[in-house]
């Protein structure tokens, strides 16, 4: 038997692109021979949970999560330095070329061998690293890079990271996702290996909040955490651990939002983003209604795409918290009594005093004061019911707590000036959208007016008509007009094109799943 299979227990392994863990190594009767008995990372590669015939040979935590290979269809990867070599290595001069990472630029370039120690970053993403190699050659070899992409590889230790880690004295900013590594068993033993870290990411490495806690006193200076898509549900409070913390990102995990105030713990934090989480309601108990409340002292920026927010009282209770100044809140349904999305825009404009950018456009001052001035008219009639200036009603008060500084700001409104509460008329719910057909470039894009409550399956009903496909062969997201750059996927059919915030001018691409 090979010397990688005598100690291949516990180790990472991949096949072709799929990586696995080893859980076993021995015959598998009647066939002869060694077989190892892999867990998957992707569940569905798999054909049983470790039971075979009736014989337990390992256990799974996905029913369809493990499969028998051979010992030669699988690789058990390079050390550190060899993927380097393999990757960035050459005998002659290469043209420089440039590299994105969470929104910063690296230099990259192929370079000869003796130019390797001058890198500043390295990415080995899916490069099948499994450890350091031999102790001190990384920091004679690559002692200036400060960051570094080592997700997708087959390291299965945070013992192993560390050893790498401790070899880069510069670094800064560290790539983890998609691996799945095993907890530290003295994570303040590798505090030094991580010193100088400010920016982690760790996207689908199927961790949970607590573990993230325990591995946390190794980063002592993290500023930037990224754990989306893994498996966080109920939170507590980081005691004595990133403290530096300034920006979290917990997107893609179906959090328990009863636990979301324990977050308040993090002094530093500003940016806090929350897509994707099923969020639908907070509470600040410290603080009356139009009060402001002493968590989340530091939070400037909000992030709640996608959520399940309906209730305006949400937005209310966000309005306690003292330094935020951007939010994104599209994709939820929240709505206006007009069930018009500019109108639920304006009201989250006016009852969030000191917001300057939603869903990434700036709040300018005309657009406040337009907001601001509306919402006075749109809820007049209901203030003068409940009393008006003199003894407005304390339910009143508690629904529309900003409702009397606007009042002492502009004015109360003239009756003339109040809006009706109309049924909202069809022409107004139209939205002008621009069809662009992303598979086929030489279809003249298509406009058509469309109600706000069209759901996304009789919008691909009336493309399917005009494609000739069918409508389940088809694949929609929308670009804003307002917001350069991003692209939405509208992924539900029995949604609306208001749920999704699709608003007059935006662009929907169209394509073939």
């Amino acid at each position: 038997m090979a010397a990688e299979q005598t100690d291949a227990l516990g180790r990472r392994v991949s096949c072709g692109e799929h990586r696995a863990t080893v859980r076993f190594v021995g015959g598998v009767p009647p066939t002869a021979g060694v077989w190892l008995g892999v867990e998957w990372d992707e569940p569905a590669r798999g054909k049983h949970d470790g039971c075979h015939e009736g014989v337990r040979y390992f256990t799974c935590r996905h029913p369809t999560g493990g499969s028998f290979v051979r010992p030669s269809k699988v690789s058990f990867g390079v050390d550190f330095l060899s993927a380097v070599r393999r990757e960035y290595a050459s005998e002659g001069d290469a043209a420089d070329a440039e590299i994105s990472i969470s929104g910063r630029t690296l230099e990259w370039a192929r370079v000869p061998e003796r130019s390797l120690e001058s890198l500043p970053s390295i990415l080995l993403q899916n490069c099948q690293v499994n450890g350091p190699g031999e102790d001190g050659q990384i920091l004679r070899t690559t002692p200036n890079v400060r960051w570094l992409d080592l997700s997708g590889s087959l390291l299965r230790r945070w013992e192993d990271v560390a050893a790498i880690a401790g070899q880069l004295p510069r670094l800064e900013a560290l790539q983890l996702s998609f691996n799945r590594l095993a907890l530290p068993s003295d994570p303040e033993a590798h505090r030094r290996a991580f010193r100088n870290l400010k920016v982690l990411t760790l996207i689908g490495c199927e961790l949970t909040w607590t573990q993230i806690l325990r591995c946390a006193p190794m980063w002592p200076m993290l500023e930037e955490l990224t754990v989306e898509d893994n498996d966080i549900e109920r939170l507590r409070s980081p005691e004595g651990v990133l403290r530096e913390l300034r920006c979290l990102n917990v997107s893609k995990n179906r959090l328990d939002q009863d636990s979301l105030l324990s977050l308040a713990a993090l002094p530093r934090l500003e940016q806090l983003i929350m897509s994707d989480t099923g969020f639908s309601a907070v509470h600040f108990p410290d603080a009356a209604p139009g009060a402001q409340t002493s968590m989340f002292a530091s939070l400037e920026k909000l992030n709640l795409n996608r959520n399940q927010i309906s209730e305006w009282g949400v937005i209310d209770e966000l309005s306690k918290l003292p330094s935020l100044r951007q939010l994104w809140c599209r994709g939820n349904p929240l709505a206006s009594a007009d069930r018009n999305p500019r109108t639920a825009n304006q009201m989250l404009v006016a009852k969030l005093p000191h917001l300057l950018v939603l869903n990434g456009s700036d709040v300018t001052p005309q657009e406040r004061r337009g907001a601001e001035c509306d919402y006075l008219k749109m809820f007049g009639e209901e203030w003068l019911r409940a009393g008006g200036r003199s003894q407005t009603s304390r339910e009143f008060a508690d629904r529309h707590p900003r409702y009397r500084s606007l009042v002492d700001k502009y004015g109360a409104p003239e009756e003339g000036e109040l809006t009706k509460r109309q049924p909202f008329a069809l022409k107004n719910q139209l939205l002008k959208i621009t069809f662009v057909f992303a598979d086929d470039a030489a279809r003249t894009p298509l406009e058509k007016k469309l109600p706000a409550s069209m759901e996304v399956q009789k919008v691909k009903g009336l493309l399917s008509r005009l494609l000739k496909v069918p409508a389940t062969d088809l694949k929609l997201s929308y670009t804003s007009a307002k917001v350069l750059g991003p692209e939405y996927q509208m992924d539900s059919d029995l949604k609306t094109l208001f749920f999704y915030a699709v608003e007059d001018g935006d662009t929907i691409l169209v394509r073939r799943s």
